[in-house]
């Protein structure tokens, strides 16, 4: 799907995630993407608890990956929580 920007959630067959990718990037038919799991391990800082539809998913981190965007569906956005992605991905990266 064209349009996702950065901390916008997608679906996919029922599984939430989160754009991390840079909106300054040019297009591509991946975008990197964190999942949303509702039972997932939280470690400080590594893993944020964001509220989607009233509901608490834990973003999971570690879990990062590359996906076609083809069928992913827009479904609502991250942005409020968009600091507290940030710093999850640096301290996946620099463990700080």
């Amino acid at each position: 799907m064209d349009g996702l920007t950065r901390f916008d959630i997608a679906e996919f067959r029922g599984t939430l995630m989160v754009v991390v990718e840079s909106d300054l990037l040019p297009p591509d038919p991946t975008v990197v993407i964190i999942p949303l799991l509702p039972d997932y391990p939280a470690v400080a800082r590594l893993n944020p608890v964001i509220e989607v539809e009233g509901r608490k998913l834990v973003l999971a981190t570690r879990l990062i990956a590359a996906v076609r965007r083809a069928p992913l569906a827009k479904v609502g956005t991250a942005k409020g929580a968009g600091d507290a992605i940030t710093r999850a991905l640096d301290v996946l990266i620099s463990g700080v």
